[in-house]
């Protein structure tokens, strides 16, 4: 096969919406899947459907990185799905780590190198700050953190720059909150504030950079196509927002009130030390896409929240 567009992380949200664009545009997708199965049932009409995860260094996979048009390198184990233990953190670091340098192998490796290689990141890689008043604003310029969240982000992004080493185009995907009703931060505030019981999470003064779904997806079609997209790229809307004018806009949209803070306990709680990281945020801003000129559909978060609770996005 020849001129595929390989897609790791394709049955998540994003990977998801992305994959069902490209077919429908055209592109033969090749999905890397830990169940091909699982995801020929959610993803149809793709070219291929391969077993992978991030355990396997080597395999059937490898053969399909020779020839492509890309490799759309999303997969990672979630970090606030669940309570944070030390194995959980390790899974969580070990899947992105090794999942990305074990991709970059094959690339070194495969005869007909892929054009560009878009990995992902996040917008974690800056460090995270308790409220928007000492969060610096932050372009792809700015330093890493010292936290855990930079520390999985700086040693990932380490991984995926060896592709560079193999003459591949590499784009760095430092991604924000993106905002679907299918998954992530808004799908779990939306049921307390159907009940009424919704408002801010924790102090309500953290920085929330976000971006919608299908902005997102924009970005990283226009990152596939547009040679001039390399190194990283803040996937963020130009507006952030802190957590309370978040909650209050969320809350206008429904036509519920923004009135019961989530307590930064009630959190920590939950997600043990996952928690503190809840209940923090970044001031990004989108340098490298104003820059490209690119334009956002939803560059508000009234508009953003609209569009999302309207079409169930």
């Amino acid at each position: 096969m020849q001129g595929h567009v390989v897609i790791t992380g394709a049955t998540g949200v994003i990977g998801g919406e992305l994959a069902l664009k490209l077919i429908v545009r055209g592109e033969k997708v090749v999905v890397f899947a830990r169940s091909p199965e699982s995801a020929a049932s959610k993803i149809p009409g793709a070219a291929g459907y391969v077993k992978w995860d991030s355990s396997m260094d080597r395999g059937e996979w490898t053969g399909f990185i020779s020839g492509a048009k890309a490799i759309i390198h999303l997969a990672g184990k979630p970090l606030l799905e669940s309570r944070w233990s030390e194995e959980h953190k390790a899974e969580c670091y070990d899947s992105r780590i090794l999942g990305t340098r074990h991709i970059v192998s094959a690339i070194a490796g495969a005869v007909e190198k892929p054009q560009v290689f878009i990995s992902s990141s996040a917008i974690g890689y800056y460090g995270s700050f308790a409220s928007c008043s000492d969060t610096p604003e932050v372009a792809e310029s700015g330093k890493e953190g010292t936290d855990f969240l930079a520390k999985i982000c700086f040693d990932w992004e380490k991984e995926a720059l060896a592709a560079e080493k193999s003459g591949v185009r590499l784009v760095l995907l430092r991604t924000g909150i993106v905002l679907s009703t299918r998954g992530g931060m808004l799908q779990k505030m939306l049921t307390p504030f159907t009940f009424f019981l919704g408002g801010p999470i924790g102090s309500g003064l953290q920085c929330i950079s976000w971006i919608h779904v299908d902005d997102e997806i924009a970005c990283i079609i226009e990152a596939l196509d547009n040679p001039a997209y390399r190194g990283p790229i803040n996937m963020v809307s130009p507006q952030p927002v802190s957590m309370k004018e978040f909650a209050r806009t969320l809350g206008v949209v429904l036509g519920r009130p923004s009135l019961l803070p989530v307590p930064k306990l009630a959190v920590q709680l939950l997600l043990g030390e996952g928690g503190e990281y809840a209940v923090q945020g970044q001031r990004v801003k989108p340098v490298f896409l104003q820059k490209q000129g690119f334009s956002f559909s939803y560059p508000t978060l009234s508009d953003a929240l609209g569009d999302l609770i309207a079409h169930k996005k």
